[in-house]
């Protein structure tokens, strides 16, 4: 099986699982929708109940005008149209057997239905167009996205590599997060960051910057290399309302991995009895694209990987995602969920766990990348079935 073959499963999987992300949120939506849907019928059942019970001298006509109302909030033209028709008939009807017919009162309520079930039909037509030019974009939008963020491969040098994407919103499946892996002659070479803001221009900031990167960690013989040639790209495309932290890494076998970081989140290593530890530069860097120029770069720093520790690299959507009481995610508290035997399944563990802290749809999009070497042992010194397998790309 080809790499290529190996990266389409990987894009499958990620693709699963941020529909998975949407599931309860899409079953509340299709309950709200049914209920809308059948609103109009029910109200204007019980008005004609209340009309019958209540006896002729009350008539109730004008108000089976709210079964159209109701129809044009979520229903199409036709539907809203035949909503209408029936409310017509109904005040048709009541108005003969409160005999109100014999008064203006009965032309009057006919005349009322009649004129919402018009506004009915037009609401209606308008809100389908805006529909369907909405789904267009949002469409669009998904293509986007695929093409900024391909699928990274599922092992890349020495590596194993997993990611995961939660978008904030089935809505809004497009933003600023960005990814990528690049096995170099170098060795293994990754980035993982965030524009800040969303939207069009968010977008063609990311793109930018991995594109810079991507050409970059081949050619570059060092790290400050390739942060320099990102930093000179962000600088010329990123306006004075954005910014983009980051981190770029280096990752050797038998070495300790370099990081350079630029105003992100620290990465999280994970040994192998599934402690955490948060390795910090001596000194921070300015985000991308502040125009402070290379005086300010970051300085690679060393990052100790001892056999079976894994390294996460995260945005801030995952740390700064709160519960119902206000409290971040801890994600040191949860290092242990990465210690599954197939790296794709405990970076969904931790996913997972985190869509249940937020307890409703994130605020922010969460992009968390796994890397761990592909003879990676656990605490019991054991290589795992994960590790011996043979990789996608490698089959």
């Amino acid at each position: 099986m080809s790499a290529g073959v190996g990266s389409r499963r990987a894009s499958l999987e990620a693709g699963e699982r941020r529909t998975a992300d949407a599931g309860s949120a899409d079953g509340i939506a299709s309950a709200a929708q049914a209920a809308l849907v059948s609103l109009p019928y029910v109200v204007m059942a019980v008005v004609v109940v209340a009309d019958v019970a209540a006896g002729p001298s009350v008539g109730l006509l004008p108000m089976t005008a709210l079964g159209p109302a109701f129809a044009g909030l979520a229903s199409g033209w036709r539907r809203s149209a035949f909503v209408g028709l029936l409310a017509v008939v109904a005040c048709c009807a009541l108005g003969i057997y409160d005999g109100l017919f014999e008064e203006k009162r009965g032309f009057t309520a006919i005349a009322s239905v009649a004129g919402v079930t018009v506004a009915a039909v037009v609401a209606a037509m308008a809100r389908q167009r805006r529909e369907a030019e909405l789904a267009s974009v949002r469409s669009i939008a998904e293509v986007a996205q695929r093409v900024l963020l391909r699928p990274v491969p599922r092992s890349a040098g020495h590596l194993r590599v997993a990611v995961s994407y939660t978008s904030a919103v089935a809505e809004a499946r497009i933003g600023g997060d960005l990814y990528e892996v690049v096995a170099s002659p170098a060795g293994v070479r990754v980035i993982i960051g965030d524009v800040q803001g969303k939207g069009l221009a968010a977008v063609e900031i990311a793109a930018a910057v991995l594109g810079a990167f991507r050409e970059a960690a081949y050619d570059e013989p060092d790290l400050p290399g390739v942060g320099e040639r990102v930093r000179r790209t962000a600088e010329r495309v990123v306006d004075e309302e954005k910014f983009v932290t980051a981190v770029i890494a280096e990752m050797r076998p038998g070495a300790a991995a370099s990081v350079m970081n630029y105003g992100h989140p620290a990465p999280m290593v994970v040994s192998a009895d599934g402690g955490a530890s948060f390795p910090e530069p001596a000194q921070y860097a300015v985000p991308l694209g502040l125009g402070t120029g290379s005086d300010d770069a970051p300085v690679p720093f060393e990052v100790p990987m001892a056999p079976g520790d894994q390294l996460l690299l995260y945005t801030d959507g995952v740390t700064e995602t709160r519960d119902e009481s206000g409290g971040f995610y801890p994600l040191g508290n949860k290092a242990h969920l990465l210690l599954a035997v197939d790296a794709d399944d405990a970076l969904e563990a931790l996913r997972a766990d985190l869509v249940r802290h937020a307890g409703r749809p994130l605020h922010d999009d969460a992009a968390m990348l796994l890397l761990r070497h592909r003879e990676w042992k656990g605490a019991d010194g054991l290589a795992r079935p994960d590790a011996a397998r043979p990789a996608a790309s490698d089959i």
